[in-house]
């Protein structure tokens, strides 16, 4: 009987290092098909992040321009209604200077 129990405690412990070969084994596999995804999802990652750094950089470059053309034609703007002014102060005062001369001749 003790033959036995060796003979059968020999052949399960056989068993199990076969079984615990092949779950090592799917077990690596399983780990280099993890590390694969996650290799391929770190690639995906960083082009997505290229690409919205490239839309953020010519989003910025628009409203830069955008801007100074606002600007430009924020100067065009004021500097139109200043030279108005300036004629319109002229004309005011050549009428104020006729105006003055038709008095005293009329003294």
């Amino acid at each position: 009987m003790r033959k036995l129990l060796i003979a059968s405690l020999a052949v399960a412990t056989l068993g199990m290092a076969a079984c615990s070969e092949k779950s090592q084994q799917a077990t690596e596999n399983a780990g280099d098909a993890i590390a694969e995804d996650a290799a391929t999802a770190g690639d995906a990652i960083a082009r997505d992040a290229a690409v919205a750094g490239d839309k953020i950089e010519a989003g910025a470059n628009k409203a830069a321009d955008a801007t100074a053309n606002a600007a430009r034609d924020a100067g065009n703007a004021i500097e139109g209604t200043v030279n108005a002014a300036g004629d319109a102060v002229n004309k005011a005062g050549d009428k104020i200077k006729t105006e003055t001369e038709k008095a005293k001749a009329n003294d």
